[in-house]
């Protein structure tokens, strides 16, 4: 179970890594982004990247969560 959960970890953190970056290219290429993409409306896949940017930090973060309470109920204390 514990390596089934490390793979699906390892598989999720490249995939989110892959998407965050997806996003960054598309915002400008400064250091800390263009002024005027501060504060304009993500529309069509610019959208639903970020939508599922959110689904899959939750489904990383409740797999982290698993793993380690599988790891803490191997755990002799």
């Amino acid at each position: 179970m514990q390596a089934s959960l490390n793979i699906v970890q390892i598989v999720l953190s490249v995939t989110l890594t892959a998407v965050i970056i997806m996003q960054v290219r598309g915002q400008g290429g400064g250091l800390f982004g263009s002024a005027e993409s501060s504060y304009r409306t993500r529309r069509g896949f610019e959208k639903t990247l970020f939508q599922f940017t959110i689904g899959l930090i939750v489904v990383f973060i409740f797999v982290s969560i698993l793993s380690v309470r599988n790891v803490a109920g191997a755990w002799p204390f």
